[in-house]
């Protein structure tokens, strides 16, 4: 076993990676980082008939999204390869053969017929069929027949499948990092298969034998694969090898109700339960959330660092992250939180940094290049972006920098819009007209001054006037949006609402 720590993440190309096999890949990659190790994507593609095109390119790329780059990967291959389970599947037939000359495994030639009709006989008295030590010598196997009769078998082309032989009567006394001592009863164990006459080998044989001949010391895994946990003990006993230490963690939950996250929460609950999208579900990147988020609420399912922080950087993470405070039972997903999560990077970032991002949100609306440009957006993005969860709500918070508005609010129209309104605004261009510097602190000295000298009340002036220049009693403060979109359009906007209002 290799001194240095090294963890892999072994997804199946099956469909697209859940926002729970990237929490698995996150804490195996925050666990090889903080230990100095390496961390491995490993593609289990071993199940043929479940292969999804797309798959394991989808994977790859939610992973590189997210910033968790393997070290080790098909598309960065080390001493340990091939990556990818069907390009080992050389290496797994005489690992099994060993098992069998071991009397650790052997061939079963029961047709799927015969195993259902047991099944039934079962269930008819009230019992479950399990096949393993108390059947197994009585069933169609290399155990019952003599070495030359199961070549013959094998020779005349019957299907057979390989099995590992489970121990009796024995009480196995495991350890998992994050659950403690396990103790497992051997006689409730069935005989798994490890093998298919197809060539292939099951999940069970090859992730030992992967997980082995690339020197894995630790597997971090989901808690759906605790009760494989014994078998694979078992497997690295007969091998004679020493086996990584194991972490199950605990699963993620519904944001209400019973039971794990799964697709239909996300379709029902208008979030994505998928990193990037997959055919007609979006994903948190083109749901507009930034990676580090993503990276950031997933870390905090399950694993809590013993403070009140709640912001972490991924080199933070790295820093703080430890098995021993990951927890034992479910997360509950928190689709709101996420959002607040998503709000507090956005502050965070600086206005050039939005500004990247928002540039091509501007041009999908419409607006040219020219405009865009005729505006200073990085202070338009500072004045807006409180309000803001997502880059993709600037547009509703901004849209009227950049074209005047054509319609107004009706609920604010018939409140703010007085039978005198139109006289006050007309006295309100003849002030606006006499600003030499348009900034905003003289804009606001201005109309203030104008509003204290003829007696006024600022509800007299102010809502309407934003009306005009806004369209709605929306956006920041008044003033700077009419400095930044200048003196000739705030009278044109000014102009346009005493004709239409």
């Amino acid at each position: 076993m290799s001194l240095e720590t090294r963890v892999r993440f072994a997804p199946s190309p099956t469909g697209p990676l859940h926002i729970g096999g990237l929490r698995t890949a996150l804490f195996n990659y925050l666990y090889a980082k903080k230990n100095n190790g390496k961390f491995i994507l490993r593609i289990e593609d071993t199940d043929q008939n479940r292969y999804v095109e797309g798959a394991e390119n989808y994977i790859e790329e939610a992973l590189k999204w997210c910033g968790l780059e393997p070290d080790e990967s098909t598309s960065n291959p080390g001493k340990f390869g091939p990556y990818r389970q069907s390009e080992r599947k050389h290496l797994y037939k005489k690992y099994v053969f060993n098992l069998i000359e071991k009397d650790k495994a052997y061939y079963a030639f029961d047709t799927p017929e015969s195993l259902d009709n047991y099944r039934k006989a079962h269930e008819a008295k009230g019992k479950t069929f399990i096949y393993n030590w108390h059947n197994r010598e009585k069933l169609d196997n290399s155990l019952l027949l003599t070495p030359e009769e199961t070549q013959n078998k094998i020779n005349s082309g019957a299907p057979y499948v390989i099995r590992f032989k489970s121990p009796e009567n024995r009480e196995l006394v495991l350890r998992d990092e994050i659950r403690g001592t396990i103790k497992i009863d051997t006689n409730i164990l069935d005989d798994k298969i490890l093998f298919k006459s197809d060539g292939m080998p099951t999940y069970h044989l090859a992730n030992i034998v992967d997980d082995h001949l690339m020197e894995i010391t630790h597997v971090i895994r989901g808690e759906e694969w605790l009760p494989s946990l014994a078998l694979h003990y078992l497997l690295y006993e007969a091998f004679e090898w020493t086996a990584p230490k194991f972490a199950h963690l605990p699963l993620i939950m519904k944001p209400t109700g019973k039971g794990k996250l799964s697709k239909r929460d996300g379709d029902k609950g208008g979030f994505p339960v998928f990193p990037l999208s997959w055919n007609d579900s979006k994903g948190y990147r083109e749901e507009g959330y930034f990676p580090e988020v993503v990276i950031n609420f997933l870390a905090l399912l399950g694993w809590n660092p013993g403070t009140e922080q709640e912001l972490f950087t991924k080199k933070e993470l790295i820093e703080a992250f430890s098995l021993e405070r990951v927890n034992k039972s479910g997360a509950r997903f928190d689709p709101e939180k996420n959002k607040w999560y998503n709000h507090q990077y956005l502050q965070l970032k600086a206005p050039e940094e939005l500004k990247v991002n928002l540039i091509p949100i501007l041009k999908e609306k419409g607006l040219s290049e020219e405009l865009i440009n005729s505006l200073p957006l990085e202070r338009i993005i500072s004045q807006n972006k409180e309000r803001a969860n997502f880059i993709g709500d600037f547009w509703e918070l901004i849209d009227y920098y950049f074209i005047a508005p054509t319609e107004y609010d009706a609920k604010a129209s018939n409140k703010q819009w007085k039978e005198n309104t139109p006289k006050l605004m007309e006295e309100v261009i003849t002030v606006i007209e006499t600003i030499s510097e348009f900034e905003s602190e003289r804009i606001e000295a201005s109309i203030k001054q104008y509003i204290s000298q003829n007696e006024l009340g600022f509800g007299q002036i102010m809502p309407p006037l934003r009306l005009a220049i806004v369209g709605a009693m929306k956006g920041p403060h008044l003033f700077d949006i009419m400095e930044i979109i200048g003196k000739e359009e705030t009278i044109h906007r000014i102009k346009q609402a005493i004709h239409s209002l």
